[in-house]
């Protein structure tokens, strides 16, 4: 094996791990990226970008379709599917920076060399790829994950798609199941329920989004099961098999019943887990726990100079994994690391209206006995919404003693821009009433975020 040493080295090419690596090399170091798949690791190429590219397209024959109202009727908006797919696959090759050789140029521009191919530690410093063993003083873990495999019997057998299968389909299936009510799930079964294909979603959990504030994923369940989607939470799947429309799906109901489904193609939105397993950990005496990397409040793993940022320690949002990717990059050349800092950093589900949440959740709140009081306001409300027929949803703060925001979670038309400005008043520790004494533009949907805070009531904290 030849030895190439750096700086910095980072393993995994996703969101957090081009992150951690521009930072890297914008403070001067000698920085290598090694990715084994594609650059932009699954958001990018299978996950996050695609999907929203698709989830607008869904959007925009939705609208055409229910455009009678505005005086605009449109009878039919026919679905040219490679149309679709083609704008999509040209999108993302833009968002790459143009073709592969494009991008491995943008990132030798910024310093940074790419090395291709599985890596695997042999000890704290050195790691394997293709056959070269390259030293670095510093590596940063941000190796992404893969979806979670349920165990259902003859699942394997018939096969399924997942998130990577789902955004290329040659063509659009009838019928579709989908196992799994977290965002990805949720956010597929209305792309293609707005595509006309029937799906049904099949969740374990009690509810669909457990990681959101419950009053705001009800009422997303609603719009999700008004527009036809059909769902079925709490339910135990028992087994799949071959049937004459495709594939058929056992399972028992949240009250114990014995249930069938035929459909033609089922997806899995189970969740995903680290990528761990190929990067022999246990050389480099990183320690995991759970099917995760171990990890400081400052990103730092078990051993001094290895930092994870990203799905590896169980982040599993775009942003997320980006700000820990710089956050990791940065400590590892700091004299003085900062811890970084999950409750200020917003996620959201991108469905039609978004949802949008940063911070803690109601029932994190009352779970935790930490006295809150309840700020709402309503898109119904709004001058803006009224006038652009998108009424659906509301605007909740839960704020605390000293009138700080300790969470914001918003449903309705373009949540995922609007919880912009509660980021960064959270992240100023700025009182709520900085945001209510903000003059804002009208008519402005932003004028809801800031009179949320007027009228509050006490939480169960």
């Amino acid at each position: 094996m030849t030895l190439t040493r750096y700086d910095v080295m980072v393993i995994g090419a996703g969101a957090a791990g081009i992150s951690a690596a521009r930072e890297a090399a914008a403070q001067g170091m000698r920085v290598a990226l090694a990715e084994r798949s594609k650059l932009g690791g699954t958001y990018l190429n299978y996950g996050c970008d695609p999907t929203k590219a698709l989830l607008h397209i869904a959007r925009l024959r939705h609208q055409a379709l229910h455009a009678a109202p505005y005086g605009l009727r449109i009878p039919e908006v026919a679905i040219d599917w490679p149309g679709i797919q083609r704008y999509v696959h040209e999108t993302i090759d833009k968002i790459q920076g143009g073709a592969p050789a494009q991008a491995r140029e943008q990132l030798r521009q910024c310093g940074i060399e790419l090395l291709e191919g599985e890596a695997e530690f042999v000890s704290e410093h050195e790691v394997g790829i293709g056959g070269q063993l390259h030293d670095a003083a510093r590596i940063i873990v941000t190796a992404g994950s893969h979806t979670i495999m349920p165990t259902v019997e003859g699942l394997d057998h018939i096969g399924f798609l997942t998130n990577v299968e789902a955004v290329s389909l040659s063509r659009l299936p009838r019928s579709l199941a989908i196992i799994g009510g977290g965002p990805i799930g949720v956010e597929f079964a209305q792309m293609f329920q707005r595509f006309d294909v029937q799906v049904t979603l099949l969740d374990q959990a009690p509810t669909l989004l457990t990681n959101e504030d419950r009053e705001p994923a009800l009422i997303l369940h609603e719009i999700l099961t008004q527009e036809g989607i059909r769902i079925k939470t709490g339910v135990i799947l028992e087994r799949a098999e071959r049937a004459l429309l495709g594939k058929r799906i056992h399972f028992r109901d949240a009250s114990g019943h014995a249930q069938q489904l035929e459909v033609e193609e089922i997806l899995l939105a189970t969740g995903r887990e680290p990528n761990l397993e190929p990067l022999h950990l246990e050389a480099a005496n990183v320690q995991t726990a759970k099917g995760r990397i171990l990890v400081d409040a400052t990103l730092r793993t078990s051993a001094p100079y290895i930092w994870a940022a990203g799905d590896v320690v169980g982040t599993h949002f775009t942003p997320t994994a980006s700000a820990q990717g710089m956050r990791a990059a940065r400590n590892a050349l700091a004299h003085q690391p900062q811890p970084f800092n999950i409750d200020i950093v917003p996620w959201a589900v991108f469905t039609d209206p978004p949802l949008a949440h940063v911070g803690k959740t109601e029932e994190q709140l009352r779970a935790n006995g930490i006295p809150y009081r309840v700020a709402r306001t309503w898109f119904k409300d709004n001058t803006r919404a009224i006038l652009n027929g998108h009424t659906k949803g509301l605007i909740k703060l839960l704020i605390d003693e000293q009138n700080q925001i300790l969470g914001a979670h918003i449903l309705g038309e373009r949540a995922d821009d609007l919880i912009t400005p509660i980021v960064l008043a959270m992240h100023n520790r700025l009182s709520i009433e900085h945001l209510t004494s903000t003059t804002i533009q009208y008519p402005t949907l932003s004028v809801s975020v800031c009179a949320a805070g007027i009228h509050t009531t006490l939480g169960q904290g």
